[in-house]
This record gives C-alpha cells, structure tokens and sequence, in this order.
C-alpha cells in the first residue's frame, strides 16, 4: 500500500477510489483465470469467423459462462471473507448493503 494512502474496502465498486492489497499468489491465480478465459473469448470470435456451427459456438459460450461464474465465486468468497468482515469489525457496517448489492447484480435472471 502506497504511503499515506489508507486502505478502505477492496475496490469492489468501480470509482471508489479503494483497493485491495492481494497477495502475490491471489493476484497470480486471478490473471491466469481471466487469461484463460480470454482465449476463450477470441476462441469464439474465431468460430464465428470461421462460420462454425452454431451449436459448437453455443457450447463454447456456455463454457466462457461458467468460467466467469466460477471466477465470480471465488471472488466473492474472497471478498467476503476479507474486506467485509474486517468492515464489519471495524463498525462499517455499509460493506453489508454493498454486497446485498452486488449479489442482487450477480443473480439477476
């Protein structure tokens, strides 16, 4: 954390002007995940310009999705377990309203 700067929640919110100090290991596994699912995303552009069936796209998409559910889980897991209890501990009990929040987002149908 840079000097000076006080650490408040994780950034979650876009423009909050917060971070999260991960580790070196977390920050590793995050990247490799959305790497990951990258390639996938330009795997399918590729399908589509190769004029692939549409079911093998439509599996392929299916394939992206879970990636990111999962990558979504595992940051709110992480999440959870950090920012908003240490939040909770230290009296800003805002961090709850900020994850009912995002969990409303996250499971919208």
């Amino acid at each position: 954390m840079e000097e000076g700067k006080e650490q408040r929640g994780c950034g979650c919110k876009e423009g909050s002007g917060r971070t999260k100090q991960r580790s070196e290991k977390e920050q590793k596994a995050l990247i490799t995940r959305l790497n990951r699912i990258e390639g996938q995303i330009r795997g399918i552009r590729g399908m589509v310009e190769r004029d692939a069936y549409c079911t093998d796209i439509l599996t392929q998409v299916s394939a992206a999705v879970s990636a990111l559910n999962s990558f979504n889980r595992n940051l709110l897991e992480s999440h959870m377990k950090t920012c908003v209890i240490r939040d909770i501990k230290e009296g800003r009990e805002e961090s709850v309203e900020e994850l009912l929040t995002i969990l409303q987002k996250m499971i919208k149908v």
